[in-house]
């Protein structure tokens, strides 16, 4: 029996396309667990869904016909690794992923958080600067639990005033959420309360200027009343604590410690289920012990790298993105069908609201309209700017509204909906503000131009702009059919071809 496991496991390698030798070990923990649940692995993703699936999930963009044209036509067999290394280095990145950190944080002018429109400005550009730089994770947790001073000026501290309130039980409940990815709320009260001490003698005080505010260790009130009673860590041990010193600064080198059973967890979980598109343990913020990981094994091991390499995040997204399990097709093979927890094959899931309609516009060059109901931030948003890129939790649009943006009220990762609606299908189908899009966009205009209104080039090329792929013999001989018809003008034919694939789960969809 112990032979046919490591015949099995040896034959996925093979059909993968690669030997046993040259795994890395998240491949050999998963096929592991794959081989003990009777489980086939899926092929490995075409090049063509490759780019433009790890484009989507490292930058929350498309990539550009010449983008993808460029990668399709290379033979290099280390191109895969090349492209992910070159795409850390885009702009979009850190605005992708500052987005992402800025749901988790509440990052929002108006209610519930009431950041202001300064101190969000200046929150959510320390956030993208921290992840161009590649910030260590434990040098970004420290910031966010430890700055004092002012919110336009000292933008780490805007964590402590996106919380629900300002008592320390409730400050401890949003630092367990975001950076342990527990839900402390139902944590019995002793433990909660343990913990809440550490953040009794945080001080909010106002200033001369609009809006700002002061967050600071109130040092006289320590020396008043003396250090907080009661402190206990999240695992029990009991913290002995100086009237002196900021119970933070204590807290944050507890959490940061290389033992820490909850801080590395957490952020390689969330990793994985950002890329993966389920977590080793699901929900990724809700870690307790009654929720164990699907793969306890693989968990451990990410755990331990992050932790070996200096809590370099860069690292763990590497050794996601270049294994198989995250290359495979989103085809699952023949058996493995309801394996959501085993990653057996790509998790297909739709893109988030902000990455689709910067999706369609790019395709059409297109353009939309942000702002706040909120009469407050009196902001001003170029029609041309990326919704990835809007830091602002309370500029939006009913397009994003409609497609599930969250509203920043909890940072919960489940806020965010990207459930499909039949609102979205029919405002996809049959709205005014896609088909002005299709039609007027300046950038299908140029398509056509450029291939100069020969049917084959704009078919060839709207495939590869819109699905990042060639299109089929059958497609490409179906479409030439339709734009020869004689029913339609040919410009008209070509925007319902990309209509047609605007509208596809090719598109819609991350595969």
């Amino acid at each position: 029996m112990k032979l046919l496991r490591v015949l099995l496991v040896s034959t996925c390698l093979l059909v993968l396309g690669w030997g046993v030798s040259s795994a890395n070990e998240i491949d050999r923990l998963v096929l592991q667990k794959l081989d003990a649940d009777g489980l086939a692995c899926a092929q490995r993703c075409s090049d063509a869904v490759f780019v433009r699936r790890v484009t989507l999930d490292m930058i929350g963009t498309l990539p550009r016909l010449g983008e993808v044209r460029t990668f399709l036509e290379r033979e290099n067999p280390r191109k895969r690794a090349q492209l992910i290394d070159k795409l850390f280095a885009r702009d979009e990145f850190a605005d992708y992923w500052a987005m992402k950190w800025c749901d988790i944080l509440r990052v929002k002018a108006e209610f519930p958080s009431k950041l202001w429109p300064n101190a969000v400005q200046a929150y959510q550009r320390w956030l993208t600067d921290a992840i161009r730089e590649n910030m260590p994770y434990d040098r970004f947790a420290h910031a966010l639990l430890t700055t004092s001073g002012s919110n336009f000026r000292d933008p780490p501290v805007n964590f402590y005033r996106a919380v629900p309130e300002r008592k320390p039980s409730a400050i401890a409940t949003t630092v367990a959420l975001t950076l342990m990815g527990q839900r402390a709320d139902g944590w019995p009260a002793e433990r909660l309360n343990g913990m809440g001490a550490f953040f009794a003698r945080v001080g909010y005080k106002g200033t001369a200027e609009w809006k700002e505010e002061v967050v600071f260790f109130d040092l006289p009130r320590a020396l008043k009343e003396g250090a907080p009673a009661g402190a206990v860590f999240p695992d029990g041990t009991v913290a002995a604590l100086a009237a002196d010193r900021d119970p933070r600064e204590v807290f944050a080198d507890w959490l940061i410690g290389p033992d820490n059973p909850y801080f590395a967890r957490n952020i390689v979980n969330r990793i994985w289920t950002w890329l993966i598109g389920r977590g080793l343990i699901h929900e990724p913020d809700d870690i307790r012990p009654d929720n164990p990981a699907s793969q306890p094994e693989l968990l451990a091991w990410l755990e331990k790298e992050l932790v070996a390499h200096n809590y370099d995040l860069r690292h763990i997204y590497r050794l996601i993105l270049n294994s198989e399990t995250y290359q495979r097709s989103c085809v699952p093979a023949e058996g493995a069908v309801g394996d959501p927890s085993g990653f057996s094959h790509y998790l297909v899931r739709r893109l988030e609201a902000e990455v689709l309609i910067d999706a369609i516009n790019q395709v059409t060059g297109g353009t939309e309209e942000y702002k706040s109901e909120i009469p407050e931030p009196f902001t001003f948003i170029p029609r041309q700017h990326r919704a990835i890129t809007l830091g602002d939790g309370s500029i939006t649009s009913p397009f994003l509204d409609m497609f599930g943006r969250p509203p920043r009220d909890t940072g919960l990762e489940s806020e965010r909906n990207n459930e499909p609606t039949d609102t979205q299908r029919l405002h996809l189908l049959n709205s005014t503000h896609i088909q002005n899009k299709i039609q007027r966009g300046w950038a299908l205009k140029a398509l056509v131009k450029r291939a100069k209104w020969k049917p084959v080039p704009v078919i060839n090329q709207l495939y590869l702009t819109i699905l990042s792929r060639h299109p089929t013999e059958a497609e490409r001989k179906a479409a030439l059919a339709y734009a020869d018809s004689g029913d339609l003008k040919r410009h008209e034919a070509f925007h319902d071809l990309a209509w047609a694939l605007i509208n596809s789960k090719e598109f819609l969809y991350r595969h």
